[in-house]
């Protein structure tokens, strides 16, 4: 029996609405996935919550702070073959300021804004492209809830 493992969080940013939304994308620098694109994503610090996770990945990773953070009720899951589990990643939608700038840290050689459909095209993992259908279904399609919400402080 292969355990269970949530150690990491994956957050969306997006900046603009309906039609005009985009995404961020980010190149892999380092040796993991070197070259793939992805969003940002991390591991869950000591003492933190998963949305505070998601929040300070964002950030340190980008330089980005959010307007607004939502959880997504979505969570990655995938064979972890070098942990031999099962890892489940809850997934996070970060809004963005249309006039904030990306400062990528060393994880990342390069950055994309790119539409919804765009982005999909991109993405290497098929779990990856179901998140960005659930976003774009939950939280550009429709409003999201307001339950979803996430503090900022």
């Amino acid at each position: 029996m292969l355990p269970i493992r949530c150690e990491m969080v994956s957050v969306l940013a997006l900046r603009g609405s309906g039609a005009d939304t985009e995404v961020l994308l980010l190149r892999r620098a380092s040796e993991y996935l070197h070259g793939a694109w992805s969003y940002v994503a991390g591991h869950i610090e000591a003492g933190e919550t998963a949305w505070q996770a998601a929040h300070r990945e964002l950030r340190e990773e980008t330089g980005l702070v959010p307007t607004m953070l939502y959880a997504t009720s979505f969570c990655e899951q995938f064979y972890d073959a070098g942990h031999e589990c099962i890892a489940v990643v809850p997934a996070f939608v970060a809004r963005i300021a249309p006039d904030a700038h990306v400062q990528l840290n060393g994880e990342h050689s390069d950055y994309r804004w790119l539409s919804m459909q765009d982005a999909a095209d991109g993405f290497p993992f098929g779990s990856q492209r179901d998140l960005l259908a659930h976003v774009q279904r939950e939280f550009i399609e429709r409003e999201p809830s307001p339950f979803m919400r996430m503090p900022l402080d």
